[in-house]
């Protein structure tokens, strides 16, 4: 009985088929006609359906998979680079890759299961669009989204001694963005710990972030992010 061989490889398969037998040439000259031959089409079917089925598989089970660090995005809006560098020690603590905002639009935040998103404050004493930076252009539509089961914390950069009647201020107008979509918020600090007069950050004595001051404080950085990279994670940070 003819049959057929079939060999699977990692780049494909490859059928070979064995020469007619003698008794198949006979036949066929006998007919006086030459025909298509059909060479165990049911097995070869059969072995080619279960071939293919395991280099599906195989496929399959080589296409990458979402980590819970892929899941979140570490975004920051900067001028003079200070919360950058914020951002960047944030990004050695967790392993996640910093992002300038200004590469992003609203709707590109969906795509996160969390998020850590870092703001100065330049408009000072502004009631809105405060950060001086791209996320300025962004929250009016962050606020359009729905972002629910979503968590966020938020950081920021201020000058304590130059402007410290209105540290941080920044803070507050991204809480209120991203609490406006639903997001849940995490990683609220005790004011205390900071020198500085008045913010609109502020709201029972905690700011609603995480305040950096690279101008006075810079030796502080690390301690603080150490410590507020462990705080979100025990607050559902999915890191």
């Amino acid at each position: 009985m003819a049959c057929a061989f079939a060999v699977l490889y990692s780049q494909g398969l490859v059928f070979v088929a064995p020469r007619p037998s003698q008794q198949m040439v006979q036949q066929r000259s006998m007919s006086g006609a030459a025909k298509p031959e059909m060479i165990g089409s049911s097995s070869a079917g059969l072995v080619l359906a279960m071939a293919a089925g395991s280099v599906a598989v195989a496929f399959a089970s080589r296409k990458p998979r979402r980590t819970s660090l892929e899941a979140v995005g570490l975004l920051y809006g900067t001028q003079t680079g200070n919360t950058e560098a914020v951002a960047t020690t944030l990004a050695e603590l967790t392993g996640l890759e910093a992002a300038d905002v200004s590469e992003y639009g609203a709707e590109d935040l969906l795509e996160f299961d969390g998020l850590i998103v870092g703001t100065p404050t330049w408009n000072t004493g502004a009631d809105e669009y405060r950060s001086g930076v791209a996320w300025d252009d962004l929250i009016d539509d962050i606020k359009g989204l729905d972002l629910s089961g979503k968590t966020v914390a938020v950081f920021g950069c201020g000058d304590s001694a130059g402007y410290g009647d209105n540290f941080c201020d920044g803070i507050e107008e991204m809480h209120n963005t991203f609490k406006a979509a639903g997001a849940k918020l995490v990683g609220y600090v005790d004011a205390s710990g900071y020198a500085h007069s008045e913010s609109k950050s502020i709201d029972g004595g905690k700011f609603l972030g995480c305040p950096f001051d690279q101008d006075n404080e810079d030796d502080q950085t690390q301690g603080r992010a150490e410590a507020w990279i462990s705080q979100i994670k025990s607050e559902g940070m999915p890191l």
